[in-house]
C-alpha cells in the first residue's frame, strides 16, 4: 500500500472511488471532479494497493470572510471492500504530518468521535454554515475568539 500525490490519471479513479465509498450520494464526486474542473487549489492525496485507488483524502481553503483562515478537511474516502481496517485512520494520520497540512488551522465536519482520535477538538467558533449548532463540526488548531461563519470554497454549493 503506497500513499501519494493525486495526479491527472489517477483523477477518474477518484471519482469512482467516491461513488462506490458513497453510494447515496453522488456529492463528494462532484464535489472533487468540480475543482479538478476548475483548477482549486486541495491538498489530495490517495492510497493505492496493487495499482488500484483504494482510499481518498482532500484539504481545501477555509475562509473568514475573504481572508485564508485554514483548510477543511473533505472529502475523505474508503472503498468499501477495504473500510473498517484502518486504511482511512491511516491516511488521515499520513495528511496530518504533511507540512502544508500542519502548519494550518484544520475543520472537519463529521462524526466529532472519529475525529476526536487524531486532535480534532469541538470547535463552537467559527459557525460552520452546514451543521448551524457546530454539533460534529471540529477543528485542530484553532485560535478563533471572534464570531464569524467559516468559508468553503464555491465548489462546495455546485
Amino acid at each position: 500500500m503506497k500513499i501519494r500525490k493525486t495526479t491527472p490519471e489517477t483523477q477518474g479513479k477518484v471519482s469512482a472511488l467516491l461513488k462506490s465509498a458513497f453510494p447515496k450520494s453522488r456529492y463528494e464526486a462532484r464535489l472533487v471532479e468540480n475543482f479538478h474542473r476548475n483548477n482549486t487549489q486541495i491538498h489530495e492525496w490517495v492510497c493505492i494497493h496493487v495499482n488500484k485507488v483504494i482510499a481518498y483524502i482532500a484539504f481545501s481553503n477555509a475562509y473568514n470572510d475573504t481572508q485564508v483562515c485554514g483548510l477543511h478537511l473533505a472529502p475523505v474516502a474508503v472503498a468499501p471492500q477495504f473500510q473498517r481496517q484502518g486504511i482511512g485512520s491511516e491516511l488521515i494520520r499520513f495528511a496530518l504530518r504533511q507540512e502544508a497540512i500542519k502548519k494550518n488551522t484544520l475543520f472537519v465536519l463529521g462524526n466529532p468521535e472519529f475525529y476526536r482520535k487524531f486532535g480534532f477538538k469541538p470547535c463552537s467558533m467559527p459557525i460552520c454554515p452546514f451543521d448551524k449548532d457546530n454539533r460534529h463540526f471540529s477543528a485542530m488548531g484553532n485560535t478563533a475568539t471572534t464570531p464569524f461563519t467559516v468559508g468553503y470554497e464555491p465548489e462546495f454549493d455546485q
